[in-house]
């Protein structure tokens, strides 16, 4: 069975997930995330993808992502992929694989849907369990944009930026968006999405990426596609 084209436009964020292949760990010392972040910033710039928001959990990681043009992200991740594998491989004294196959990505509307995801990113260890508060954990994005630390990685989208044009006021704003519940619905369509490799939003949004990919970019109805009947 071929594999399934993700969908890709220049300047549509998208959300990125890799998972740890069988869901082992893919992060083993401090400086394991260290490397990555440094792998990935280098990764970033050199095929031109803003990274907006991110997460390193211990066996799989969340970005969010805008590309500058068409199959940047891919170009990324799979540098970015071999790069560190080979340096876990010869750090750790392993072989083989490190990722659970191929990543997944989704594409995300502007406005409620993308902060939605950048919210959702950032949560990962609360909703773990491993950290009361998205500030305790180290490896993710929140501190830059909750709290406005410098990050070399972070390069913020468009719409966090509009949420007030002043830093400080915007970080403030943003860590009482963070505080807000997630709906349930919200968390059940980020991860649809994502492992199904839609576009994540409004039917206008999901009508226009089929428009100019000429593929369907919603979920559509589960299940096999009903047959015609024969007249």
């Amino acid at each position: 069975m071929p594999r399934m084209k993700r969908l890709d436009l220049p300047g549509v964020a998208q959300h990125v997930v890799q998972r740890g292949n069988d869901r082992q760990a893919c992060f083993f010392r401090e400086v394991d995330y260290v490397r990555y972040l440094q792998d990935l910033r280098e990764a970033a710039i050199r095929f031109e993808c803003r990274v907006h928001a991110y997460v390193l959990m211990t066996n799989h990681v969340h970005l969010l992502v805008t590309p500058h043009g068409a199959g940047a992200v891919s170009r990324m991740m799979q540098a970015l992929g071999r790069r560190y594998v080979r340096y876990i491989n010869d750090s750790v004294g392993r072989t083989g694989t490190l990722w659970e196959g191929r990543y997944k990505a989704s594409l995300v509307e502007d406005q409620h849907y993308l902060m939605t995801c950048y919210r959702y990113i950032e949560l990962n260890p609360v909703r773990a369990g491993m950290v009361a508060e998205p500030a305790d954990y180290r490896w993710s994005s929140y501190r830059a944009n909750g709290l406005g630390q410098h990050d070399p990685l972070v390069n913020p989208h468009e719409c966090y930026l509009r949420i007030a044009d002043h830093a400080s006021e915007r970080c403030a704003l943003y860590r009482e968006l963070v505080s807000q519940t997630i709906s349930d619905d919200d968390l059940e369509a980020i991860r649809r999405y994502a492992q199904r490799q839609r576009a994540l939003g409004s039917d206008k949004f999901q009508a226009q990426i089929e428009q100019q990919l000429k593929r369907r970019a919603g979920l559509g109805r589960p299940g096999r596609p009903a047959k015609k009947k024969v007249l």
